[in-house]
């Protein structure tokens, strides 16, 4: 099948890359065309927009930065894609927002899937990123061949608005144990302890979790580069408290987690990485969580 691909952010550049290492024929398209310089040097064609890229080929894949982008490309693309072409959402969606949309293809005889992902930037990279998948089921197994090129853990989680409900609940636990590794990293600078020694402790220990291993040592080298920032991690956050309410659950942790991430805002920007929540803890201490031998980035 031939994919068109709209979005070429740290995520969507990664995953459109593995869709082209795996010799499927990839259109691309972004705002900003010097994203697509790698993939066109693997072999995409770039489009000169996002309507011609959807008039060209069979299933759309878009990986945007908002609700709001996602539906006024949709919109865009809806009057030129082929008879027979679906719509492939990656962006984390409120379920309403999923739900919304999924009708707005439907009444254009397109149907979506959505497929949010997990697991960080690093491991799209290596095609081993897990993916998440909401749709139906003949849906969903149409694209298997392309999901197993962009992730080596796929999750059919039921019928379209389902993903967007673990997605959130996935997110929601890593910022709350990037809150609480903040923490756990203070407590043994603190308490006199050599910070790498710890981190290793820790990663060895019942007490670890992914996000410490990741996220705990881009703390530790200084950087916070995760690729995901404040603005994303609210947006999450948010969507978990909407269920939370609409679920009739208590979320205290969340509840708890997002205020440090307002708070962080305040401090340093929407923009500014999500594991900068750490770095508040460091302001408010007057107390740096260094270590050496710890990465910038996570390959």
């Amino acid at each position: 099948m031939h994919y068109g691909y709209i979005g070429l952010g740290n995520l969507g550049a990664n995953c459109a890359a593995c869709l082209l290492r795996a010799g499927m024929q990839v259109t691309v398209f972004d705002l900003n065309s010097a994203l697509a310089d790698r993939l066109v040097a693997l072999g995409a064609t770039l489009a000169e927009s996002a309507e011609s890229l959807a008039g060209a080929v069979d299933h759309v894949i878009t990986c945007l930065p908002s609700p709001a982008v996602s539906e006024r490309v949709l919109r865009a693309i809806l009057p030129v894609m082929k008879p027979g072409a679906s719509w492939v959402e990656m962006l984390t969606l409120g379920r309403d927002d999923v739900l919304r949309l999924g009708s707005v293809a439907e009444a254009a005889a397109v149907r979506m899937m959505e497929l949010p992902v997990t697991g960080g930037v690093h491991l799209a990279a290596q095609g081993k990123i897990t993916m998440l998948a909401g749709g139906d089921k003949d849906l969903f197994d149409l694209h298997l061949p392309a999901l197993q090129a962009m992730g080596d853990k796929i999750f059919h989680m039921g019928p379209l608005g389902s993903s967007s409900i673990i997605k959130v609940i996935t997110n929601m636990l890593a910022f709350i144990h990037l809150k609480a590794t903040s923490e756990a990293l203070m407590l043994a600078k603190r308490g006199g302890l050599d910070l790498g020694q710890a981190w290793h402790a820790i990663a060895a220990s019942s007490g670890n979790s992914f996000v410490h291993e990741t996220e705990g040592a881009l703390i530790l080298n200084g950087s916070y580069d995760i690729a995901f920032n404040i603005d994303l991690a609210l947006k999450d956050l948010g969507f978990a408290m909407g269920f939370g309410r609409e679920f009739g659950v208590p979320l205290d942790l969340a509840s708890a987690t997002e205020q440090t991430y307002i708070a962080a805002k305040a401090a340093y920007g929407g923009e500014a990485q999500s594991p900068m929540i750490a770095k508040l803890l460091e302001d408010l201490l007057g107390t740096d969580l260094r270590a050496d031998g710890f990465p910038a980035r996570l390959e």
